[in-house]
């Protein structure tokens, strides 16, 4: 295999939580921490019970540690001397740190445990210093600290690095697009007969202390915070003498989830909001979100950014991982490149330019004709094309031999093919002893889950032969196939499944070439919306899926992208106030890309 898709096909474990009784469950795996340590790649995710390593950042194995602070969030290593250091989050005791020499054979031992901290980030930098990042909420900024490198002990007092800016930085405002809607939040209802506009305080009864276990004080504090962005996931990169500090906003569970970055001279500042922000931000197309990672050079000098990609339908941390070619351009400025990020993208085993990483295979599947063996109700076959990993079909039962067929109207050369199971309605229940968090309602299954199916294609819709016959534990299966197949139906046949589910599909999803013509050029224009958002139109294109809207800061430095299906229009929601932006709207279909023409936005 020499391509991946996102998000990636790893074995996301299971996540069970019982609130008060209410069972819900679904695949989770988030805030990745990606690091090259001693010729290896490993990658720790958030509730995985373990890490995954590869040669190549293509062929992933999973490590099981089930006893390595698997409840604990956002999991940071980073390598420091000969060892690999591991921590992470907890607000209720003194966080430890750990070290080894080697994550595959030897144990992590405890190094210090020195405060309770949340999303934390170790940096070692070349003169043997070492810095400590930190920070989690919607009230409180980005911590710093000097540490010492042999107690892993503060040296300094902690120092406020990134406070939230959302009245100056489109992409920290929370909710979908950019839309702050705090009306639905039930806190916010609960609160508000309570809020005193003229004193901005919330107000009690008359011999009233506390609501349960808040004081006014302390429920003030959480409704003024209502509508503002989390700022999180700090991670450090050092590049040509500067320092890169990254941070994620506004919420794991909107779709435009990012990572911003600010620039300073030294580990602790002071520092400057980078002009091309956010830096990794993917809100539309398959799978959306890229924030809360880590960006590291490959073993070429190569640089790539992981980070967390949302699903949040059964609960709002159900997420995946994606990955990113990333890089430095000559003015310094850092950036992802995440043009068509949810499509197949080689990895170079050699040097490559990142900005110039563009989609080799395309998508004949969208929107194609599909059927299905049977269908529950509420549900349609047609969602499994839809470009949406937030909506799927299901079949009406969980007998084994259900499928799912997708025709693509003509015989195609397949060369890559991602089949992304969906889970819905699961109430598993647990011993109580075996949920682990802290508050006892969370337990991570730590048994693999097998998915049994097979992908299979045809010509005539008759004849099928079987390409992959999947028995793993597997969400988002990709599969490339290096000559290519040609075929005009490709279809899903379910077996057994994690729990006795039925087959539900997200998204079938056929990549190849086409073989036809690339649409007309996007005849384009731009309106600035405020400071904040601009509405991006384009005329209906015959024979286009959709667009791929690039923006930036100067016409050559285009480094953020939002992918639109089916649409002529499309409101750009991650803009700073004051900076000026290019724009360029390229249209796509089965075929290929055909670029736009470059236009600055008035």
């Amino acid at each position: 295999m020499e391509t991946y898709c996102n998000p990636l096909d790893l074995g996301y474990r299971y996540q069970h939580m019982d609130e008060g009784g209410r069972i819900r469950a679904g695949r989770e795996g988030a805030d990745p921490t990606l690091i090259l340590f001693k010729g290896r790649y490993y990658l720790f995710v958030s509730m995985s019970a373990g890490f995954w390593h590869s040669p190549d950042l293509l062929h992933w194995h999973f490590q099981a540690a089930p006893d390595l602070l698997i409840y604990d969030y956002a999991p940071d290593v980073r390598q420091i001397g000969d060892y690999l250091y591991f921590c992470a989050s907890s607000r209720d005791k003194n966080c430890p740190i750990l070290r080894t020499a080697d994550p595959l054979t030897g144990a992590f031992a405890e190094v210090s445990a020195p405060f309770p901290f949340w999303d934390p980030a170790l940096f070692a930098d070349d003169d043997g210093c070492v810095y400590f990042y930190w920070g989690c909420t919607n009230t409180d900024p980005i911590w710093g600290v000097e540490m010492d490198p042999e107690t892993m002990q503060p040296l300094t007092e902690p120092k406020a690095l990134i406070y939230g800016r959302e009245a100056e930085i489109g992409y920290e405002r929370p909710g979908d697009n950019g839309v702050v809607d705090k009306e639905h939040s039930v806190v916010y209802q609960h609160m508000k007969p309570m809020f005193n506009e003229k004193t901005q305080r919330i107000e009690f009864p008359a011999g009233v202390e506390k609501l349960g276990n808040y004081t006014a004080e302390a429920m003030t504090k959480m409704f003024l915070s209502i509508g503002k962005p989390y700022i999180e996931g700090a991670f450090m990169t050092k590049h040509s003498g500067k320092y890169y500090l990254q941070y994620a906003c506004p919420g794991t569970q909107y779709n435009t989830y990012a990572d911003g970055v600010y620039v300073g001279e030294a580990p602790l500042g002071p520092f400057t909001l980078q002009k091309s922000n956010p830096f990794s931000a993917k809100p539309g197309g398959f799978i959306t979100g890229a924030g809360h990672g880590s960006t590291i050079a490959d073993k070429y000098g190569n640089y790539w950014h992981a980070s967390t990609m949302r699903v949040s339908v059964n609960f709002d941390f159900e997420r995946r991982v994606g990955l990113f070619p990333a890089g430095f351009d000559a003015d310094g400025i850092l950036y992802c490149n995440q043009n068509f990020a949810d499509y197949p993208h080689r990895v170079p085993q050699g040097p490559f330019d990142a900005a110039a990483q563009q989609p080799e295979w395309m998508l004949p599947s969208y929107r194609k004709p599909a059927a299905a063996s049977s269908t529950a109700e509420g549900s349609s076959p047609a969602l499994a094309v839809d470009e949406d990993i937030r909506t799927w079909w299901s079949a009406a039962d969980s007998a084994p031999g259900q499928w799912l067929m997708v025709d693509l109207e003509k015989l195609c050369d397949i060369r890559a093919i991602q089949v992304n199971l969906a889970d819905e309605g699961l109430t598993v229940r647990f011993p109580p002893e075996s949920y682990g968090d802290t508050r006892h309602t969370r337990h991570i299954e730590t048994e693999p889950q097998i998915s049994h199916y097979t992908v299979e294609t045809s010509a005539d819709g008759e004849h099928w032969d079987v390409l992959e016959n999947v028995a793993r534990e597997c969400s988002n299966g990709y599969y490339e196939y290096r000559g290519g197949v040609t075929a005009r139906y490709v279809r899903v046949v379910g077996g057994e499944l994690p729990y006795g589910q039925a087959l539900r599909v997200s998204g079938l999803r056929i990549f190849g070439n086409g073989g036809g013509e690339k649409p007309a050029r996007a005849k384009a224009s731009g309106v600035r919306l405020g400071g904040l958002d601009a509405k991006i139109t384009w005329q209906p294109i015959e024979g286009a899926q959709g667009c791929n809207v690039r923006y930036g800061i100067a016409p050559e430095k285009l480094y953020q992208s939002w992918l639109v299906y089916g649409a002529n229009e499309v409101t750009l929601s991650t803009l700073i106030r004051g900076q000026r932006y290019y724009i360029c709207v390229d249209s796509f279909n089965e075929n290929g890309i055909t670029p736009g023409e470059v236009f600055p936005l008035d």
